[in-house]
């Protein structure tokens, strides 16, 4: 024992500045670990921010519930985009008119052509002949931009101008 009492003794100024220097060293991973213990606290509120201190697991469920039933009703708005799209596809949407003077000695354009094409360009052509003694109409289908019944010059007109109003 004696032994040791004496080396001690012979070394106690180096013991002093190795427990100093653990001491220093011991302070700064105590601040290091205050520091990192202020941030994670501040994070922690700023999380908890709009709670009532209640269970954060019950707040994580209802949100869940909420983003589910966002998507459903994002999905039958995309469903019901889909049925508006379709539907569009069938209504007429191109429109072409041509006024015209059917007889050289009538005063002014009082006939005409008017095409209503939908986005198949399937649709129909109405025109309309006026004369002195009467006026005249006539109904014909367009499948395709193309109609079964033979078309005038005006008619193919207005069928172009409502090919080209679709562009």
């Amino acid at each position: 024992m004696n032994g040791a009492g004496n080396f001690l003794a012979a070394n106690m100024t180096y013991i002093i500045i190795g427990i100093v220097a653990l001491m220093v060293i011991m302070y700064g991973i105590i601040i290091y670990l205050y520091m990192n213990l202020s941030y994670m606290k501040k994070r922690y509120r700023k999380m908890m921010q709009g709670t009532d201190g209640g269970n954060i697991e019950r707040m994580l469920l209802g949100h869940i519930d909420e983003t589910k039933r966002v998507a459903a009703i994002n999905e039958e708005i995309q469903a019901d985009n889909r049925a508006i799209h379709e539907h569009l596809n069938h209504c007429l949407c191109k429109v072409g008119l041509v006024r015209f003077r059917a007889f050289e000695d009538m005063g002014s354009d009082l006939s005409y052509a008017v095409a209503l094409l939908d986005a198949g360009n399937n649709g129909v052509i109405f025109s309309s002949i006026f004369g002195r003694e009467d006026c005249r109409s006539y109904v014909k289908p367009i499948h395709n931009a193309t109609s079964t019944y033979q078309l005038t010059a005006e008619e193919q007109q207005a069928m172009q101008i409502a090919l080209d109003s679709g562009k």
